[in-house]
């Protein structure tokens, strides 16, 4: 992006370009004044921070073009969240270190400092998510935002793809606490539900969580690791992921592999992209943006 611009003309002139807004999670019971706790935040998932390869022969600068598109945004988010896959695997501990510690550097020039961090396979399923907390704390936690209940679920530390019974277990004292109505965003790497597990496009005991959360009645849950656009519901609890910034995936089952789609010159960057998250009380609801990586 060239120049900043304010994030309701983005939204506008996205609508002209193909870029989609979905309702995603009704928010009654939380108090608000002339819209004054509505917020937005950014979601960015799958840099994939150390690929090199070509289906994308830009990998080192696709991550800092992301950076500054978001620092382009007139209206800068309330926080922005990466949701896994900072880092692309390898098996050399050290290696790793120094692709969060070049990722982390990276994205400190963000002009937003609320950041937060999620682990995905890449990041943490090798050693159990040791140098993902070394660089970013904890791989699970909570936040509250302006009346909304935010839960990190970490769903890839362990290499099966389980949740586990320990976080398992400390989810549903947390929302022991909330009230049925309450507001809840779920943020994942993996789907909660089983959407290509051929593909690893699943979580083992992802069920378990979903049966928690099913009390809720205003519960949304964002996901990354299959690098594209996609929403689906489980009952009444929307799930919707994010695009890649790295390379995009082929549709669920669509072909006998889920081999990165090829880059392509005459489109670059087509496929990848972050989106914003609206959560607009007046109208009680979410709307989701999502951008390119660079303006076309």
């Amino acid at each position: 992006m060239t120049s900043a611009i304010n994030r309701r003309q983005f939204l506008q002139l996205a609508g002209l370009g193909g870029v989609g807004v979905v309702f995603a999670s009704a928010l009654p019971g939380v108090a608000h004044a002339g819209g004054q706790d509505d917020f937005y935040f950014v979601q960015l998932s799958d840099t994939h921070w150390g690929f090199e390869g070509p289906p994308n022969p830009d990998a080192k600068g696709t991550l800092r073009k992301a950076v500054a598109s978001v620092n382009a945004l007139g209206e800068q988010p309330d926080f922005i969240v990466f949701t896994g896959d900072l880092t692309h695997t390898t098996d050399d501990p050290v290696e790793r270190r120094r692709r969060m510690a070049e990722f982390k550097d990276i994205v400190s020039g963000l002009r937003v400092k609320n950041v937060r961090f999620m682990p995905g396979e890449h990041d943490a399923s090798l050693d159990s998510g040791k140098a993902f907390r070394e660089f970013f704390g904890a791989t699970n936690y909570t936040f509250d935002h302006k009346g909304v209940h935010f839960i990190a679920l970490d769903n890839v530390s362990d290499p099966r793809a389980l949740i586990g019974d320990e976080q398992l277990a400390w989810l549903a004292a947390d929302l022991k606490q909330q009230r049925a109505d309450a507001p809840i965003v779920v943020l994942t790497h993996r789907p909660l539900f089983d959407l290509a597990p051929q593909w690893d496009w699943a979580t083992r005991d992802g069920a378990k969580a979903v049966e928690l959360l099913m009390p809720f009645r205003n519960v949304t849950v964002f996901y990354g690791h299959i690098h594209q656009e996609h929403h689906h519901m489980t009952g009444h609890i929307a799930h919707h992921a994010a695009k890649g910034l790295m390379f995009p995936l082929p549709a669920p089952g669509s072909q006998p592999n889920r081999a990165p789609l090829p880059w392509d010159p005459a489109r670059p960057y087509k496929g990848l992209g972050f989106r914003s998250v609206d959560a607009e009380l007046k109208e009680a609801a979410y709307k989701i943006t999502e951008y390119p990586v660079v303006k076309a």
